[in-house]
Order: C-alpha cells, then sequence, then structure tokens
C-alpha cells in the first residue's frame, strides 16, 4: 500500500509514489512510461552498491532491460565534467526521447541526472527514485535540476518535470543517522515555512520517526511532498511563492560554499542552521517573538541536529566575506538579496526590506559563540 501525491502541472503533472517495496516493484510502475522495454539508470557509489541489484532485479520483472553507470557519491559529483559523462552516456546508450532515465540516488544525482535529461536531445523523460530523506521530501519534486559551479550551488540548470516520483521508504533505514538527520533538516522546513500543525507534530514524533517508524516516516514524506506540491503547483518557475521553500537555504549555499561543498556540512545540516539563522534574524528585525527561534533550535538540539555555526568543523571565514558570499545566491533580483523570514512557526514570507547590518550582527554573534 501506497501514499500519493500528485503534483498537478496540467500536461506535465507526475504522481509521487511513497511506500514500502517500491524498488521491487519499480517495474510496474515504471512499465506503462516505456515504449521500448529498457532503461538507463544512474547511480552514485553508495547507492549502486546497497541497492542496484535490487533494482536491476525489480525492473526485470516487467521485462525492462538495464543499463547502468555508477559515479562517485559527493556533492563534488555536481559538475560541468559529470554532466558531460551522463549525457556522453546516455548517448552512448542511444536513448531516446521516448526512452527513460533513472536517477537512483539522493538529491546530487537526482539534480544532475535530472539536467542532463532536460539538454538530452532538448529533453528526454526521466524518473526520480529518491534514495535520501532529502531527496524524498525536496530535491526530486518540483522539478528543479542543476549543478554547482566555482560561483556557487545550482547556479546552471532547468526546470525539468520527471514523469514520476518512487519514494521508497524502505532505503531509509540504509542512511547513517547523520544522513537522515540532514534530510529531517527539509521536513522541519516544511513545518517552518507553513504550517505549525506539522512543526507540533514533528516536536511530538520526531525522535520516534528518527529511530525507525515506517508509518511515521511514511506520513512526515507525504506531508512534505503535499506542502511541496501545491506550491510547486501555483508557481512552477518561482516567480513567488516557490521561493518560501528557500527558506534558511540563503544562509545554507553561503555555508555550504565556505566549507567548499565538503562532508563539513551537509545540505540539511546546512539548511536546519539556515533556519535557525532565518528565525533569528526574523526575530531581531521585530518580524516575530524570540521564543520562536529558541523554539527552533530546541528540536533541532532534541533530534541531535546540528544547529549553531559552532556545530561545524574548521575555519569559517567572517561575517562580511559570508554575507558576500549569499550576494551569489539565486534569489538576488536586480541587485539586491531577498530572504525568507517568518512572522512566526509556519508564517514564513519572501522579503527585500532585511537590513544587512541585522544579518552581518547575527552572523558575526555566532561566528563569536563558536569560538568562545
Amino acid at each position: 500500500m501506497t501514499e500519493q501525491v500528485h503534483v498537478k502541472l496540467a500536461e506535465r503533472s507526475y504522481t509521487i509514489e511513497i511506500g514500502t517495496g517500491l524498488v521491487a516493484a519499480a517495474g510496474s510502475y515504471i512499465a506503462p512510461l516505456l515504449s521500448r522495454p529498457r532503461v538507463a539508470v544512474v547511480s552514485d557509489e553508495t547507492v549502486a552498491a546497497l541497492h542496484l541489484k535490487a533494482l536491476e532485479n525489480g525492473l526485470s520483472v516487467a521485462g525492462i532491460e538495464m543499463v547502468s553507470l555508477v559515479l562517485p557519491a559527493g556533492e563534488s559529483t555536481k559538475s560541468w565534467d559529470n554532466l558531460t559523462k551522463v549525457t556522453e552516456w546516455l548517448l552512448d546508450q542511444r536513448i531516446e526521447r521516448g526512452d527513460i532515465a533513472i536517477a537512483f540516488g539522493g538529491g546530487v544525482i537526482g539534480d544532475l541526472v535530472g539536467f542532463a535529461s532536460a539538454i538530452m536531445r532538448r529533453g528526454i523523460r526521466f524518473v526520480q527514485m529518491p534514495t535520501s530523506l532529502l531527496a524524498q521530501v525536496d530535491s526530486s519534486v518540483g522539478g528543479k535540476t542543476g549543478i554547482n559551479t566555482r560561483h556557487g550551488k545550482n547556479l546552471v540548470g532547468a526546470f525539468h518535470q520527471p514523469s514520476l516520483v518512487l519514494a521508497d521508504v524502505d532505503l531509509l533505514s540504509t542512511l547513517t543517522p547523520r544522513d537522515f538527520l540532514a534530510g529531517y533538516g527539509e521536513v522541519v522546513k516544511y513545518g517552518l515555512l507553513g504550517d505549525s500543525a506539522f512543526f507540533e507534530w514533528l516536536e511530538e514524533n520526531g525522535l520516534a520517526l528518527a529511530a525507525g517508524d515506517v508509518q511515521l516516516r511514511t506520513e512526515a514524506i507525504r506531508k512534505s511532498c503535499q506542502m511541496k506540491a501545491d506550491i510547486v503547483a501555483r508557481d512552477e518557475t518561482e516567480q513567488g511563492d516557490r521561493a518560501l521553500l528557500n527558506l534558511g537555504h540563503t544562509f545554507c549555499h553561503a555555508l555550504e560554499a565556505a566549507t567548499g561543498y565538503s562532508d563539513r556540512l551537509l545540505h540539511g545540516e546546512g539548511v536546519a542552521i539556515g533556519c535557525a539563522l532565518a528565525f533569528e534574524t526574523s526575530a531581531r528585525s521585530g518580524l516575530c517573538a524570540q521564543e520562536d527561534p529558541s523554539r527552533v533550535r530546541q528540536h533541532l538540539k532534541d533530534m541531535g541536529m546540528k544547529t549553531d555555526l559552532s556545530d561545524i568543523d574548521g575555519p569559517l571565514p567572517p561575517a562580511p566575506d559570508l554575507l558576500d558570499l549569499m550576494g551569489q545566491d539565486k534569489k538576488v533580483v536586480d541587485g539586491t538579496l531577498r530572504f525568507i523570514m517568518a512572522r512566526g512557526i509556519g508564517e514564513a514570507f519572501v522579503t527585500d526590506a532585511v537590513d544587512l547590518n541585522v544579518v552581518k550582527a547575527v552572523l558575526s554573534d555566532a561566528l563569536s559563540d563558536r569560538s568562545s
């Protein structure tokens, strides 16, 4: 039994299937999409070692042949070199417009394969099979694809919607605790940006969810995907409401750049810290009560997550340099950086009316706490 979330985008609409056993049943879901019984799968070394054979078996039951390409794991894989490798490999496999590429991995693989699919023959179809919590609740849904460059994260890409998303909750049991909690940073974000009742639910159920409760995990993924699907349906290409999904990300992307897109800071960890910083900035700007950032930090700490800049190992640049890195964010419009601020938990909004001196002070204080 699966939960379904429908992303309503007219002729580009698709379904997100959420449940257990979806890798084993992959062929039955993917076969109706195919013009010929063959797919090209791109994965990473970590996921491939654990799950690629199971996917091959799940496809072969439906008579589907699979060819595969395995890339290194990690954020650095979202590069020009690997984009070239994936597209050339798909061409080598003679993948046509009527065929399907499958992104079988976390957010890095999903973003990379999605972008390759967008530019291959001016657009081929692809299926997202996200294997991390972060990818299941966020990056596999909504059609944002892309790679990183030396200028910043996700600055080169395209909007290209998948034909189907298969989120197998069973796969989460093979994540490390750190990777699972990094994904949980994106789950918390949904409650913080638009649903205080969901945040309260997470406060009550987060620890059991992290401990492995499949029913709670399925519900958290369903709720997160439904919130994102509703926003994407209103604003597919981020002209308005969709920017709310970037709560915490302006801070996060600067911190990821400052740590060299390395294992020092996983994306979801940066989102969690970024949400805490966004709420602190909101409170200091008089937008929300000081109790709100305290409550956000407390929940993150209760979950055992990275919460503050002091939780990031190694050196960080000073506040002015972090602010400069934030200026490379995609949310810069006409030279002005837009922030996602909050009037309270569940009440985020987009604004460019943020005093950068307040932002700098928040960062400076966080850095000083780190060195004390």
